[in-house]
């Protein structure tokens, strides 16, 4: 059995290296990869090509300067710095990309896209609870104009059986993502946060099977561990995502453990399967419309707040620590809402800002020092 060490490193360099990733997969199959923009993408239509699903979440840039003759400063800092490359020709290799629109800023983007590769464009119905099955209907209508595109830009045929099987290689994924979850948790002693967060980052980069064979060796080597009490202190933590590893490090320099997320990135992502279903696009499409707590996914009821206290109290968390993506309209507007529901609840919390612009870290070293103090 391989060491929990170097499971993880081998995940960390692929969540490090998404460039090697797609020449390594190119190399293997002789097909290419296909971009996928954040936060909710359809992937399994592109697995079911045969082609790679690449995550695009920006990357910490010291400078943001081309993607402003298209964006506005104030936009979202992972669209700034997706912008960024792009005109850097960091994602001319890709054979397509895929845009959901939920936001004005990703609405933008797909509209100024100025990449080599044809972009693909669809939209979620936000009316999705009040009027299920006609927003079933409409998403999976719109999932089928995206299977149509991918299928003349590839020149591939995406069967039905080839998206059953597809779908079932991704919950099979998914649910070995929840179970490293749970394990991590148990194991906070063991499993750092920048551990945790490569994990399910490399997720991103991979073929599914791959990623999910990886994380299952990965499960039974920390188990092979004795498990020590955590002496520090528990958090979960919500938002888009948490990078980079600069301000997961605080978070152990100061004796933190993520036990459990509720990021677009990560567990948002796998929080549940995608149903069963003769027609897989209408699977696909019931999927969305049971999806529930991201600021991305109107929903009239706002179960957010609820949904994270639940997981402070099952994995006993002494706190909640807000990442709030640097102008990320959407989760500031959540954000006064949750913070009332969190201390009508009692639940201690911290807000913190993440701008992938920024290379110093300070200010967010300070907040979380002094949170532990609190605590």
């Amino acid at each position: 059995m391989r060491t929990v060490e170097a499971i993880i490193k081998d995940l960390k360099n692929i969540a490090d290296d998404p460039k090697k990733a797609m020449a390594d997969y190119k190399k293997e199959t002789g097909k290419g990869a296909v971009g996928i923009m954040p936060v909710y993408c359809p992937e399994e239509l592109v697995h079911a090509a045969g082609y790679l699903p690449m995550g695009m979440w920006g990357a910490q840039k010291k400078q943001i300067s081309k993607a402003r003759t298209y964006l506005p400063p104030f936009a979202c800092s992972i669209m700034q710095s997706v912008m960024e490359l792009e005109l850097e020709g960091a994602y001319d290799d890709l054979e397509a990309v895929i845009f959901s629109v939920p936001c004005d800023t990703l609405k933008c983007m797909s509209q100024k896209w100025h990449g080599k590769a044809p972009v693909i464009t669809f939209t979620h119905p936000q009316n999705r609870k009040i009027a299920k099955d006609a927003a079933n209907v409409f998403c999976r209508e719109e999932y089928a104009i995206v299977k149509e595109k991918l299928e003349d830009i590839l020149d591939v045929r995406i069967s039905t059986k080839a998206l059953q099987n597809s779908i079932a290689v991704y919950n099979e994924n998914r649910q070995a993502c929840r179970d490293f979850c749970d394990v991590a948790a148990d194991y906070a002693s063991v499993i750092k946060p920048s551990d945790r967060h490569a994990v399910l980052k490399a997720r991103w980069f991979m073929e599914k099977s791959k990623h999910t064979a990886l994380v299952k060796e990965l499960i039974e080597a920390v188990k092979a561990q004795p498990k020590t009490e955590f002496k520090g202190k528990k958090v979960v933590v919500t938002g888009i995502t948490v990078e980079p590893y600069d301000v997961l490090d605080i978070f152990e320099e100061n004796g933190f453990a993520i036990v459990a997320d509720d990021l677009a990135q990560e567990t948002r992502n796998f929080r549940q399967d995608v149903p069963v279903d003769a027609d897989p696009l209408m699977a696909l499409a019931k999927a969305w419309s049971d999806f529930d707590g991201c600021s991305l996914a109107t929903d009239a009821n706002k179960p957010k707040g609820q949904m994270i206290i639940d997981e402070v109290k099952k994995y006993g968390a002494d706190a909640v620590v807000v990442c709030m993506m640097k102008f990320c309209d959407p989760e500031e507007f959540d954000y006064p809402i949750l913070l009332q529901e969190f201390e009508a609840a009692g639940v201690r919390n911290l807000f913190i800002e993440i701008d992938q612009e920024s290379t110093a870290f300070e200010q967010v070293k300070t907040r979380i020092q002094t949170f532990a103090e609190i605590l």
